[in-house]
């Protein structure tokens, strides 16, 4: 299951836990702490599935939008790569990728219908495909992502659970409002998202987990990462962060950088 992953790029941009959410030095010059930084993350990403909804592509789209947008600031900072930018450019890039292209002007067209009179999002066709290749660069060409949706229906089937396949899904949803695609491979947190399910689902999968010889550390480790995400954002599902914390972020980065 894992093995096409580990030979892919994808593995071998894996980053350890402290190489992410580091804030980079033009960011906190403007004053962005590094609970802002995460803050804007979620923000946009929520942008991304907002916008993803909008042109109707297909959740691996979305996810490996969110990925590139995620990987790109631990190589370049906001204030340079303007996010409200890289958002739909990465929509577009994966759009292409996944091979279920967005032509950029209907990205254009629902940016304008979304943010209305918010100057700051507003961009044109050639600004979006001016970013893209500025992202080719910052991502050094290594498209491919794996996701663990895959791994998680082969994982349910295998641990006969089918029935939480709806609940886990959801979770796995939830993990690209953080930074786990960027440091764990995505069968582990695959197992991690069944293990919440199953715990909160009073399903016994003790047996089944030792059979697999997983590392329940691992597991364990970024399902309280997971879980303690719930706790600590309150996010609505629908409409993301609550204005009052997120447009003073924003108002911290340049527009149209």
């Amino acid at each position: 299951m894992a093995a096409n992953f580990w030979a892919s790029s994808h593995s071998k941009q894996l980053l350890d836990p402290e190489e992410v959410d580091v804030v980079p030095a033009a960011d906190r010059e403007r004053g962005i702490t590094p609970v802002e930084f995460r803050l804007v993350k979620i923000h946009m990403s929520f942008h991304i599935w907002r916008l993803a909804q909008q042109v109707k592509v297909r959740q691996r789209v979305i996810a490996t939008a969110i990925t590139y947008f995620r990987r790109v600031y631990t190589r370049k900072s906001m204030t340079e790569y303007d996010p409200r930018l890289v958002a739909p450019a990465c929509l577009y890039l994966a759009s292409k990728v996944e091979e279920s292209t967005v032509q950029a002007r209907l990205l254009v067209f629902y940016i304008k219908k979304m943010c209305g009179s918010d100057d700051k999002y507003r961009f044109e066709i050639k600004d979006i495909l001016e970013m893209e290749m500025k992202l080719l660069e910052a991502l050094d060409y290594y498209l491919v992502v794996y996701h663990p949706y895959r791994p998680l229906l082969q994982l349910l089937q295998d641990a006969g659970i089918t029935d939480l396949t709806q609940f886990a899904w959801g979770l796995v949803n939830d993990t690209y409002k953080m930074d786990l695609i960027l440091i764990y491979p995505p069968y582990m947190i695959a197992l991690a998202c069944i293990y919440i399910a199953s715990v909160l689902k009073d399903k016994d999968t003790t047996s089944w987990f030792e059979e697999l010889r997983a590392d329940m550390n691992i597991v364990k480790n970024i399902s309280m990462e997971i879980l303690d995400f719930y706790d600590t954002y309150k996010i609505d599902p629908i409409r993301g962060l609550q204005e009052d914390k997120i447009i003073p972020v924003m108002n911290k980065l340049p527009s149209k950088a």
